[in-house]
């Protein structure tokens, strides 16, 4: 799979403080790029540079093979954290306005607008003000102005703030069906189960610096901690822990089952398989639960902030 975005060592300082640090990422065409950090950690700044609002210091970005330069800028589709739409202007007119300035006919803006509408089920807000509808309800027109154009490269900046589940689940599906016709999504969020959902690929910046980054499921295998949450009938609980705790790593876990199981997490030692394990664990009672603990990208997010 080729890359649509290369950002090679980009650094961006204002005045003494470094903001960017020779950051490099590579996001795949057709795939959802999860940028991720702290507050400060130099995320919208890079956003800014590949939306060419401010230019980096040092380094260079492509997009598509091609240096970045004024005429991508129909190729690119922002969703910013902060929203800019005109409170005073009607909803349809702001909408036709804002997509004509990325290149469209008035024709192929209402054109595209009336699918849109009629797909997010928004048809009647054509006539209101922005200031007339909600925080989520605006949250919804800044999406399709986001995505009108059908640019090569989506980026969105907490695209879920303000909105219900309801309204979070049908603008995530949305993404996931940008993403499957081929479009390439770059996704910044705090929210690391939204990450957890969409993305393919993570880059997780921290004081400046990129400190991981790569192909989500690899980093969750390299996460790994070999342990294992178990829910085991017997009738004599203390015992069995007791002999467990003998030959592996055991401690008490937390978890719900429909029976009054002894529920442990257990972790395997060298060179153990799973089904070494649980074989084990059959033969000394009914085995009711039995789940390996995968690292959360929250859980992978804290360790790596906390250890740089």
């Amino acid at each position: 799979m080729s890359n649509l975005l290369e950002v090679n060592e980009v650094s961006k300082s204002f005045g003494d403080f470094k903001a960017l640090n020779k950051v490099s990422i590579s996001v795949n065409k057709g795939s959802i790029f999860g940028l991720l950090g702290p507050n400060g950690a130099g995320k919208t700044t890079l956003i800014r540079i590949i939306n060419q609002i401010t230019m980096p210091d040092s380094g260079t970005v492509h997009l598509d093979g091609e240096l970045l330069n004024s005429k991508h800028i129909k190729d690119i589709g922002y969703l910013p954290e902060e929203r800019g739409l005109y409170k005073t202007m009607k909803v349809g007119e702001q909408a036709l306005y804002l997509a004509q300035l990325k290149g469209l006919t008035k024709a192929e803006a209402k054109e595209r607008l009336n699918y849109w509408f009629e797909r997010l089920e928004i048809g009647d807000w054509w006539n209101k003000k922005i200031q007339e509808l909600s925080k989520g309800m605006a949250q919804k027109i800044q999406f399709v102005v986001t995505v009108l154009h059908q640019p090569k490269l989506l980026i969105f900046d907490e695209p879920f703030s303000g909105f219900d589940p309801i309204n979070a689940n049908l603008i995530k599906d949305e993404i996931l069906r940008l993403r499957d016709n081929g479009a390439t999504v770059i996704f910044s969020t705090h929210r690391m189960d939204s990450v957890e959902e969409l993305c393919d690929d993570i880059a997780l910046i921290h004081k400046s610096n990129k400190i991981l980054d790569g192909k989500l499921v690899d980093i969750k295998r390299q996460y790994k901690i070999n342990t294992f949450e178990v829910g085991i009938h017997s009738p004599d609980k203390e015992a069995l822990q007791k002999e467990l705790s003998q030959k592996f790593e055991v401690s008490v876990a937390h978890f719900k089952t429909l029976e009054d199981d002894l529920k442990l997490s257990i972790k395997l030692n060298a060179g153990d398989k799973p089904n070494d394990l649980l074989g084990y664990l059959t033969s000394k009672g009914e085995v009711s639960h039995f789940v390996e603990l995968i690292p959360s990208v929250n859980d992978i997010f804290i360790q790596t902030v906390k250890s740089n």
